[in-house]
């Protein structure tokens, strides 16, 4: 099944929306592949047009986790996980519409399990209620604990030297 991804910023506002194909789906899930169409230099990765990304969202869980594939061989280049609210996962005239609102604090983790914590400036200066504020440092802690545990889909984590 096709699905369309669409971005929106904390208040709800549409951002951005991109094309990906449905690899999973369960009732609180839902695995896309995509792939970019653009070079993003100096982003965590540096992004490649055409490199292959595996997309989690979720909607009872306040991230979504993006795994990034290199273009040229398909190396590991970690995973970019984005702090949201839960995902709306919807079927709209055939495809699927997965619709979620990023809060700003991001994590990145490398393939040797590093985790980076980043844009904690960002949000703050989003201003959101204390209980929300909450929820964003339980789903950092969340992944940190995926990761430490080598849980799906951290389980490709190397030791790092």
């Amino acid at each position: 099944m096709n699905a369309v991804i669409e971005k929106h910023d904390h208040t709800g506002k549409y951002v951005l929306e991109y094309p990906g194909t449905v690899l999973s789906r369960s009732a609180t899930e839902v695995c896309v592949e995509c792939f970019f169409d653009r070079d993003i230099p100096g982003q965590y990765p540096d992004i490649s047009a055409g490199d292959r990304v595996v997309e989690w969202f979720f909607t009872d869980r306040w991230y979504n986790m993006m795994e990034f594939h290199d273009v040229r061989d398909g190396h590991l280049k970690g995973w970019y996980c984005n702090i949201t609210r839960p995902t709306d996962i919807r079927e709209d005239g055939g495809r699927l519409v997965v619709a979620w609102q990023d809060l700003a604090l991001d994590v990145f983790v490398y393939p040797d399990g590093r985790v980076l914590v980043l844009d904690e400036d960002e949000l703050v200066g989003l201003n959101l209620p204390a209980d929300e504020i909450a929820q964003v440092w339980a789903a950092v802690d969340h992944l940190r604990a995926l990761v430490e545990s080598r849980q799906p889909p951290f389980d490709g984590v190397m030791s790092g030297e």
